[in-house]
């Protein structure tokens, strides 16, 4: 009788790169998504360590495929750019997203953002910012660092007033104006949605053509003036005159 060896090869775990749910339940959700995580993409372009991923899985743990978020967007300083399936945490250094957003639309329930705060608490998160874009309402956590005056002894705590907050990582201010919420870059510039950054683009294009235009127009008056000038001044030859010795 022939006996089968145990073999030491244990199964391969995979990860899933999807978790069955959908982006979005709505289109405002869902350019609410879009319009903060490709603004954030344009902030850090020109940082090769900035990695920004919006409904990408995160599994924080090796060897564990149950224990996963897909944020609406999130920020990881200290990995480069490039796509990925889903985000191991242990094949990136082991750095957690810093930044996370979530976007709630009607179906959301406040037990899973209740757990999705505890999560992000336990593995890293160190700002966590929900929007509620129907009543227009923000709520943010914040982990205060070590040594500062509200030291959070390593827990996400409310932030007091959002209406003018800026993101201790991410530089970005968030005002409340009225019925809207706006994000500001650093250097004071709104976020702006696909259609608005499109229609700027267009107005840049017809403000560059606009200008070739006019510098145009001006290089040909000054070509006529020139050749007004010769014209004059071989007409004063033929008589006789010479303008350098006058």
């Amino acid at each position: 009788m022939v006996k089968q060896l145990p073999s030491d090869t244990t199964p391969a775990i995979i990860y899933p790169e999807s978790d069955g749910q959908p982006m979005a339940d709505n289109t405002k959700q869902f350019r609410w998504i879009v319009t903060i995580k490709e603004n954030l993409e344009l902030l850090f372009a020109e940082d090769a360590n900035v990695f920004v991923a919006g409904d990408l899985l995160w599994y924080p743990v090796e060897g564990d495929n149950k224990t996963r978020q897909a944020p609406d967007t999130m920020v990881v300083f200290g990995r480069p750019k490039g796509d990925r399936g889903s985000y191991k945490q242990w094949e990136e250094d082991n750095i957690a997203p810093q930044v996370v957003f979530e976007i709630l639309s009607p179906g959301n329930r406040l037990k899973a953002m209740a757990h999705k705060l505890k999560f992000y608490e336990r593995y890293g998160v160190e700002e966590y910012y929900v929007f509620e874009p129907d009543d227009v309402e923000l709520i943010g956590w914040v982990r205060f660092p070590q040594g500062s005056l509200r030291e959070s002894q390593n827990q996400l705590e409310l932030i007091d007033e959002m209406n003018g907050w800026i993101s201790p990582r991410l530089g970005v201010r968030f005002e409340m104006k009225g019925d809207s919420l706006e994000i500001f870059t650093p250097s004071g510039e709104r976020f702006l949605t696909f259609v608005e950054l499109g229609q700027l683009k267009e107005q840049e294009k017809q403000r560059a053509e606009q200008e070739k235009q006019r510098a145009d127009q001006a290089e040909r008056q000054l070509e006529e003036e020139r050749l007004k000038y010769q014209a004059l001044q071989e007409l004063l030859r033929e008589r006789g005159i010479n303008l350098e010795e006058l």
